[in-house]
């Protein structure tokens, strides 16, 4: 097990130059929404267009996998938005203050979203999901196939506050609503 304590660790990230890490997006994200939005993710269909300089068999064999997971940079948080600290979720007082790492706001230090997606169809460079929470033209920073040996292997257990915030974000927008 690696642990570093105290000053140390800090000055081991804040000064050394193999911590800092500059990441090419690997595909960008083509989706019917323009603008980020808190809830109706549900049956909203997305494609993933590999960049340029990848070759399409970098997606050989994804389309065997029924789920995969979606790593991104959520690029339309503003860096005046950052939080670093704890905050009330979506500004709600009547959830309780927690840090950013207790929740999944895009207004997070790094701007990295991470969605497990349904895989709809491959075609050559371009890789179709369901249910991924990205907007267009969203820069995609990894894709891994979701294995059931790395999900969860004992019940996931959540307070009550998240699982209130989280009750219509799955749900399907009303037609007027696109």
């Amino acid at each position: 097990m690696f642990r570093r304590s105290g000053a140390n660790s800090n000055n081991v990230l804040r000064n050394n130059p193999a911590m800092e890490w500059t990441v090419t997006p690997i595909g960008i994200v083509s989706a019917s929404r323009a603008h980020p939005e808190d809830d109706n993710w549900g049956a909203e269909e997305s494609s993933i267009v590999l960049a340029d300089g990848l070759p399409d068999e970098a997606l050989d064999g994804i389309d065997t996998f029924s789920h995969v997971e979606i790593l991104f940079v959520l690029h339309d948080a503003a860096a005046a938005q950052i939080v670093t600290g704890a905050r009330h979720p979506r500004n709600n007082v009547a959830w309780p203050k927690v840090g950013i790492f207790a929740q999944r706001g895009k207004n997070r230090p790094n701007r990295i979203g991470s969605t497990i997606c349904r895989v709809v169809r491959r075609d050559a460079r371009r890789l179709d999901v369901a249910e991924l929470d990205a907007i267009d033209g969203t820069p995609v920073l990894d894709i891994k196939p979701v294995m059931q040996e790395f999900l969860p292997r004992e019940p996931v257990s959540q307070p009550q506050w998240s699982h209130e915030l989280m009750a219509a974000y799955w749900q399907r927008r009303h037609p007027t609503n696109r």
